[in-house]
């Protein structure tokens, strides 16, 4: 994993800093979030990998899968990557663009698991707070998991904070067995 991200990486800072140079990085990310999505897909990549197919025509066919519109320069940077056989790193150089957007507009998305549904009140005072702690425009991705019991668990990158009922019973468990 590594080095896929090691290799796609130079090819991802370059789509971000045109992008950037246009002024279009979300039209960027919509196009590389979708080619990202074609080439992880199974199907996809054993075509990616079929030594009779051209790669021109493998990066023709993605372009086809992902049903977006692109510009002349945005085709021109797939089938760069086509000729130095690089398509299957699509959906590293999408995880990796997204992440240098995020730095420059100082966002971050956040994963939150609730026990219960949060109305949009409590996601917005939770994205209040995060942004202060965090220093960032906060967006929630909030999902239901009632195994939590109660209270909810916050998930962003390595950042991870408990505060389920599930997750305290967890740690009052492990201090009665220590």
């Amino acid at each position: 994993m590594a080095e896929l991200i090691t290799l796609a990486r130079p090819y991802a800072k370059a789509a971000f800093e045109r992008a950037k140079a246009q002024q279009a990085l979300a039209e960027w990310a919509e196009v590389l979030n979708a080619a990202g999505q074609v080439a992880a897909d199974e199907a996809t990549r054993q075509l990616l990998t079929d030594p009779g197919l051209a790669e021109q025509k493998k990066a023709e066919v993605i372009l086809e899968c992902t049903g977006q519109s692109v510009s002349e320069e945005q085709r021109n940077f797939l089938m760069i990557l086509a000729d130095n056989r690089r398509l299957a790193l699509l959906p590293e150089i999408a995880t990796l663009f997204n992440s240098f957007r995020a730095e420059l507009e100082r966002t971050i998305d956040i994963n939150v698991s609730s026990a219960f549904e949060l109305t949009d009140a409590q996601q917005q005072q939770l994205a209040q707070a995060l942004s202060k702690k965090l220093d960032r425009n906060v967006r929630i991705d909030a999902t239901l998991d009632k195994s939590l019991i109660g209270g909810l668990v916050v998930r962003t990158g390595d950042l991870v904070i408990d505060a389920s009922v599930r997750g305290k019973l967890t740690k009052l468990a492990e201090s009665l067995g220590s």
